[in-house]
């Protein structure tokens, strides 16, 4: 598709760029609903959300890609308000879906009963960015996975 055709189909090239944030985090917070849904404990549901976000950011044939949103989006936040809104919109999301979970697991004894959800939610978020950094970095997908084994040791206490 040549640039007069490609702008005609999906506007402008800032345009085209929120629509490709906004599909990017669809597919993260599809893989880690998909990821943190079903019956396995709690250490399991989160390694299955580092390892669903792993091939995110491993996919294709070259280097790993890391993540759109913690790799570009993030400079571009900076000098753009709407940009800013769907990175911060999209963190809140994150953070809430890993409450939900975490909150289960809580009442499910998985947890102590005085758990800091919150605070254990920001750590998975986290995690989930470190790894992405990480692998944009070079990182061996081998050696990000023990990286979330271990911050999945610590989150479940």
């Amino acid at each position: 598709m040549n640039r007069p055709s490609l702008r005609a189909a999906f506007g402008d090239k800032h345009t085209i760029y929120l629509k490709a944030l906004a599909d990017y985090w669809d597919l993260q917070f599809t893989a880690m609903r998909k990821a943190l849904a079903g019956d396995l404990r709690l250490k399991d549901s989160l390694v299955r959300v580092y390892d669903a976000s792993l091939s995110i950011y491993f996919s294709g044939d070259g280097p790993a890609r890391g993540c759109f949103v913690v790799g570009t989006a993030i400079t571009e936040a900076v000098e753009d308000p709407e940009i800013q809104r769907i990175i911060i919109d999209g963190f809140h999301t994150l953070d809430a879906d890993f409450e939900a979970r975490l909150r289960v697991a809580r009442d499910a004894g998985e947890l102590k009963k005085d758990a800091d959800i919150a605070a254990l939610a920001l750590l998975c978020t986290a995690t989930m960015h470190t790894i992405a950094m990480r692998a944009r970095a070079g990182a061996s997908r081998k050696d990000l996975r023990k990286l979330a084994k271990k911050a999945v040791g610590v989150i479940c206490g």
